[in-house]
């Protein structure tokens, strides 16, 4: 929007004669502030003051200054594209690295990306992108920029300073936001939820789950075993605005009754009637069938005890907008984990070093890699989940999805967009203009090796630098 010559000259001559300039934010940056201004009141009385008892030389002075101001109005009427601030007291600029937008659209060569305050205003190619005048710029030719990591699946502590630190530590390693899924019973997740907390990802929770009863496991979710029972646990959940209603269906290697199909099914009725979703943790081929009949919304895990036959393949095309996220278990191979030294104690990593060939492991791997392979191709969306409570682990869930047959720009997209859209982040997952700052500068294109991710230079939350001198 451009001001009139007259709207122009008079903020100008007021600025001018005051001794003040022309570049004070609150009244040029852009119009619409000028114009609450003297909605309230007191832009008119700002500008018409200095007029008061002029004199004839004032009046001759107010009459050069109108001119000169219409010179500099109709200057700035004639640019073209968005209006830019001129006060980039907040703006800063990421130039020359490789940019993953992540939406799997091919990587900006040579880009630029302009952070103002906690917001990406612009993005594109070197060129294209409108520098603000006085931003502070930051070179990262070489590197690689993509967003930051979303965990869609964590089990982190319910004490209010234990879970500040693990959302510490998740940005420490490149994640930008979290979801705990079932075992939140307290209030101090959901007021740490509410909270912007600097250096810290962003935290989000299924407070507590609903399954059948499980004596000797936690007690923390709702046993439920009656439908009426399971519709109440729902409207408990949706009273406190979660986001997402976890279930489990499982029996444990046969230890218990799991939840039965009139019961998941009351739980899915009842959350669907209230506007919430439901994510399913389970186990067998025979209930990923009778949740996708039943309305399932995610799976927290994949199938894991045989292959993925053709009718549940038929019932995923049926509802086509189901969100699997795989969760892998370990492969059973020896795995090097050198990129952890300075962030673990160096016994922790020779122990996870020290795991040698498994077998059994191996073999589940399979199954489950086999059948992310299968609804990857067939276009079932897969979101990012690294179950538990390790803040390092999404990279190395990461590597387990290209080893089942994912392209590393699947992947990409799976971490970032779509666990974006399944925790209904509407501001994260990609870097464009709108969003929140949250990405990742890599040393390393992790397009070519996606451990590549691992190689972190910096990471940035809400357009502020995370402090990675030291782990947290």
């Amino acid at each position: 929007m451009c001001m009139t010559r007259g709207e122009f000259a008079m903020i100008f001559a007021d600025r001018f004669i005051r001794g003040k300039g022309i570049c004070e934010k609150r009244y040029i940056a852009t119009f619409g502030t000028v114009g609450r201004d003297f909605r309230k009141g007191t832009g008119m009385e700002l500008w018409t003051n200095p007029m008061r008892s002029e004199g004839e030389g004032g009046v001759m002075r107010r009459a050069v200054l109108l001119l000169l101001a219409g010179v500099f109005a109709s200057a700035a009427c004639a640019t073209s594209g968005p209006e830019q601030t001129t006060d980039a007291t907040n703006v800063t600029v990421f130039e020359g690295a490789r940019l993953i937008v992540g939406d799997g659209s091919a990587p900006i060569e040579n880009a630029v990306i302009v952070v103002d305050d906690a917001r990406i205003s612009q993005v594109g190619s070197a060129g294209s992108v409108q520098v603000p005048e006085g931003a502070v710029r930051v070179d990262v030719t070489g590197r690689t920029i993509m967003p930051a990591i979303i965990d869609t699946h964590t089990h982190l502590s319910r004490e209010r300073d234990a879970l500040v630190l693990d959302l510490r530590r998740r940005a420490y390693f490149g994640v930008g936001a979290a979801m705990s899924l079932g075992q939140d019973a307290n209030d101090e997740p959901f007021q740490v939820r509410a909270e912007d907390i600097p250096g810290a990802a962003r935290y989000r929770t299924a407070g507590r789950g609903i399954t059948a009863p499980e004596p000797g496991r936690t007690e923390l979710p709702h046993w439920v075993t009656t439908e009426a029972e399971a519709r109440q646990a729902v409207r408990e959940q949706a009273a406190r605005n979660v986001d997402i209603i976890k279930i489990w269906v499982d029996d444990r290697n046969g230890q218990y009754d799991k939840l039965s199909p009139a019961l998941y099914g009351a739980v899915i009725d009842e959350a669907h009637q209230l506007g919430q979703r439901v994510t399913a943790h389970i186990f067998s081929l025979e209930d990923a069938k009778g949740l996708l009949r039943a309305g399932i919304d995610a799976f927290a895990h994949g199938v894991r005890e045989t292959d993925v036959d053709d009718e549940v393949m038929a019932l995923f095309k049926e509802h086509p907008d189901v969100v699997v996220v795989p969760n892998l278990p370990n492969r059973g191979v020896p795995t090097q984990y050198g990129w952890l030294r300075g962030a673990l104690p160096d016994d922790e990593v020779d122990a996870l070093e020290a795991a040698g060939e498994n077998a059994e492991a191996q073999a589940a791997f399979g199954i489950q890699a086999r059948n992310l392979a299968r609804l990857n191709a067939a276009g079932v969306r897969i979101a990012l989940g690294s179950d538990g409570n390790t803040p390092w682990a999404p990279h190395v869930e990461m590597e387990d999805m290209v080893a089942s047959g994912m392209t590393p720009a699947e992947v990409i997209v799976a971490a970032t967009r779509n666990s974006a859209d399944l925790m209904r982040l509407t501001d994260a997952g990609t870097i464009e203009a709108g969003k929140s700052a949250d990405f990742i500068v890599l040393e390393a294109n992790p397009l070519d090796d996606i451990t590549n991710t691992r190689q972190i230079a910096g990471v940035y939350l809400r357009g502020a630098e995370v402090d990675r001198t030291s782990a947290p």
